[in-house]
């Protein structure tokens, strides 16, 4: 039990750890799928390779704002806002700056070679590293001010910013009523419709910022699991309906914006997106509610994970890009060779090392706050 007698929720630790595996597996999908991205296979797939990114990028980073919004809630009932803001900026800011500087000249190095907009060393390049703000893939510019990747960090950085005034002024919602439960994917389809800020992720950063605050005020309380069991036999046909639906008219074709279908198009990939939110976040609370070593581990290992995943997948898959192997015999190797060297660079070094564990997100071995336990800024 924390200060605030509220007891542990492990589920949430397994559901963050689930979620980076799944980001990992996505980002080795975008090396074979259609998608622009900063390398790309000799040979793309538009069949079960798109599937799949599509089966997870539809709801994994909608997940990580709703699991960053728990955990907000969660880290406030234990510290006041100087030292929660002061967390966030150590957990959040430091890995950031470390990926903009380090982690992300290679892969934009990576990029420039793939699309022939470069020819030369990496040492040769990095001057060049400072020339023009990186602004989408392929494009002119070069510095990397968003971390790549970890635009997700200097997000929750700024949503944690920002909504400070609103969650200290507010609590979370002790008991979620039915109207509430079918209130935020409406706001959610709305702002994925008309707001037309950043889109990052395949969402606006908008959505982002809803998904969050929705996570701190509605997820916090467990009135929103009962409402999903009561419900989940309903949300498990909706999901599989929308979904399905969604999925078949993207292989058919994206409609135009100034279509009135796209509004359809839309709130399925909304519903879709929620509903797999709700369901993973109600079994994983079912069936993994418990902690052992394993969770202990990968817990902990999450974020440094999480920083360091996709450098090693744009590096393996630029070694690997011109090997003529069948996608078949590609994508699991991708898979297999960019989770040892990531798990074995994890495990041997940066662990070990005060340093290391603090540029990656960690906290500092021996760290004397060891109370406050509660899950990495990744949950």
């Amino acid at each position: 039990m924390n200060k605030k007698g509220v007891s542990r929720r492990y589920d949430l630790d397994w559901l963050k750890v689930i979620a980076t595996l799944f980001v990992f597996l996505y980002h080795c999908s975008m090396y074979f799928n259609p998608f622009t991205w900063h390398v790309k296979n000799n040979q793309l797939d538009n069949g079960i390779i798109l599937t799949i990114s599509l089966l997870i990028g539809i709801w994994i980073m909608p997940l990580f704002f709703v699991l960053s919004g728990i955990s907000t809630s969660y880290s406030l009932s234990k510290r006041n806002a100087k030292s929660y803001l002061l967390e966030r900026f150590i957990r959040l800011g430091i890995p950031l700056l470390f990926g903009i500087f380090i982690l992300s000249p290679p892969q934009v190095y990576i990029e420039r070679l793939d699309h022939s907009q470069f020819s030369g060393s990496f040492l040769a390049f990095i001057p060049h590293y400072f020339n023009g703000f990186y602004l989408e893939i392929g494009g002119s510019g070069n510095f990397a001010f968003v971390g790549l990747h970890l635009w997700y960090l200097l997000a929750l950085l700024i949503f944690s910013i920002i909504t400070m005034p609103l969650l200290l002024k507010f609590q979370p919602i002790k008991q979620v009523s039915f109207y509430q439960f079918i209130f935020i994917p409406i706001a959610f389809t709305l702002v994925s419709i008309f707001s037309m800020t950043v889109n990052l992720g395949g969402w606006d950063l908008l959505v982002y910022l809803i998904l969050f605050l929705v996570g701190y005020f509605f997820f916090s309380s467990n009135s929103i699991l009962r409402l999903i069991q009561q419900k989940f036999s309903y949300l498990l046909i909706i999901k599989i309906i929308s979904l399905s639906t969604y999925i078949f008219w993207f292989h058919l074709g994206v409609p135009e914006k100034s279509n009135n279908s796209y509004f359809i198009f839309v709130f399925l990939s909304v519903i879709s997106s929620w509903n797999l939110i709700l369901i993973f976040y109600y079994l994983t609370f079912k069936y993994l509610s418990f902690t052992n070593t394993t969770l202990k581990y990968c817990s902990e290992a999450a974020m440094p994970f999480y920083v360091l995943h996709q450098p090693i997948i744009v590096l393996i898959g630029f070694v690997i890009k011109d090997f003529q192997w069948p996608i078949l015999i590609k994508f699991p190797v991708l898979i297999f060779v960019s989770f040892i060297l990531i798990g074995t660079i994890y495990h041997f070094v940066i662990r070990h090392f005060n340093v290391l564990r603090i540029l990656f997100g960690m906290k500092g071995k021996g760290n004397p706050n060891k109370t406050v336990k509660r899950n990495s800024i990744l949950a």
